[in-house]
C-alpha cells in the first residue's frame, strides 16, 4: 500500500547542469512508486499480490492501475480520488552510470478506510512512505496481519512496535538510529523490528542475522537504469521472507532480483519471472 505513479523517463549521455539542454537518446513512460514496483516484483515471484493506493480520475490513473492489472496485481484497492490528481515523475537516466534524477509529485496519501475490506487470506502489508499512516491506523483492527515497512524514502512518525520485516536505506537507518551501522540495526530490532535489512545500493545490504551483522553484496552488472532497483529488492526480499527463507538468503536472492531489474531502462519491465534464471553470483 502506498504510492503509484506513471513515470517519463528519459535516456541520456551526461544528466544536465543547471540551465543546460541534453537531447534524449530514448523515452520510455511506465509505471512506477515504491509499493507498487514492490507488488509488480511479488507477482512475477509468483506470489499472490494485490496493491490498495489512490489515482486521480485522470488518463495517468488508468494508465497506472492498467498497468498493475497487466502484470497480475489486483488492484480492488486501489481508489480513484476524483479530487486527486496522479503522481507523475520525470526521470533522467545517465547512460553508462545508470545514475538517475527524479523529478516527481506526491502520490496522494491512501487512509485506513481503503483497506477496511482487506480479505481475511491477507498475511502481509507491506507499505511505502505514503502508505505508512494508513497501515498504522488500520493494523488496530487486524492486529495478525504482518507488516512490512520500505522505509527509503523517510517515514514519518515511524514506530517499529511489532514491525515484521523494516527495510530502510542504510542512510535513513543511521540518521535515526546513530552512525555505526552495526548498533543501528540493533537499535531498529530493540525499538520493535522482528527483521532488519538495510540497503546501500551497489554496496549491497546489511543484514541482522540474530546479534550478528552479515553483509551481503550486491551482485555486479552494467546497469542501464538504476531506476526502481531499490523497490523491486523490496518486493523481492518478502517474497522470499513470505516462503520462509531465511533472511540473509532473502536478501541475497532480492539482491539478484534487483540487479537483475537495472537492465530496462524503467524499473519495472526487466524484472525477472520465478521461471527466470537470475544469478546470485559476482561476475
Amino acid at each position: 500500500m502506498g504510492s503509484v505513479t506513471v513515470d517519463t523517463i528519459a535516456l541520456v549521455d551526461v544528466l544536465p547542469g543547471r540551465d543546460e539542454r541534453v537531447v534524449a537518446e530514448q523515452f520510455v513512460v511506465a509505471g512506477g512508486g515504491p509499493a507498487a514496483t514492490a507488488a509488480v516484483t511479488l507477482a512475477r515471484l509468483g506470489v499472490p499480490v494485490g496493491f490498495a493506493g489512490v489515482v486521480g480520475d485522470d488518463e495517468a490513473g488508468r494508465e497506472a492501475r492498467a498497468a498493475l492489472e497487466s502484470e497480475g496485481v489486483d488492484t480492488t484497492l486501489l481508489r480513484i480520488d476524483r479530487n486527486a490528481t496522479t503522481a507523475r515523475s520525470v526521470v533522467l537516466v545517465e547512460r553508462g552510470s545508470g545514475a538517475r534524477t527524479i523529478v516527481t509529485s506526491a502520490s496522494a496519501e491512501p487512509v485506513a478506510r481503503d483497506i477496511r475490506d482487506l480479505s481475511a487470506d491477507v498475511e502481509w502489508l507491506h507499505v511505502d512512505q505514503t502508505g505508512y499512516a494508513a497501515a498504522r491506523a488500520a493494523i488496530v483492527e487486524r492486529p495478525g496481519l504482518r507488516l512490512s515497512i520500505d522505509d527509503g524514502n523517510p517515514v514519518d512518525s515511524l514506530d517499529l512496535a511489532g514491525v515484521q520485516l523494516y527495510a530502510p536505506t542504510l542512510a535513513v537507518l543511521t540518521a535515526r538510529f546513530g552512525a555505526d551501522p552495526a548498533t543501528a540495526l540493533r537499535a531498529a530490532r530493540d525499538a520493535g523490528a522482528f527483521r532488519v535489512v538495510a540497503t546501500s545500493g551497489s554496496d549491497g545490504a546489511e543484514v541482522l542475522d540474530g546479534d550478528a551483522v552479515v553483509h551481503v553484496p550486491a551482485v555486479e552488472v552494467e546497469p542501464v537504469s538504476t531506476l526502481g532497483a531499490g523497490d523491486v529488492f523490496h518486493g523481492a526480499l518478502l517474497a522470499a521472507v513470505v516462503r520462509g527463507s531465511p533472511l540473509v538468503e532473502a536478501a541475497a536472492a532480492a539482491a539478484a532480483v534487483a540487479a537483475q531489474s537495472t537492465h530496462a531502462l524503467d524499473g519495472r519491465s526487466a524484472v525477472p519471472f520465478a521461471a527466470d534464471p537470475i544469478s546470485t553470483s559476482r561476475p
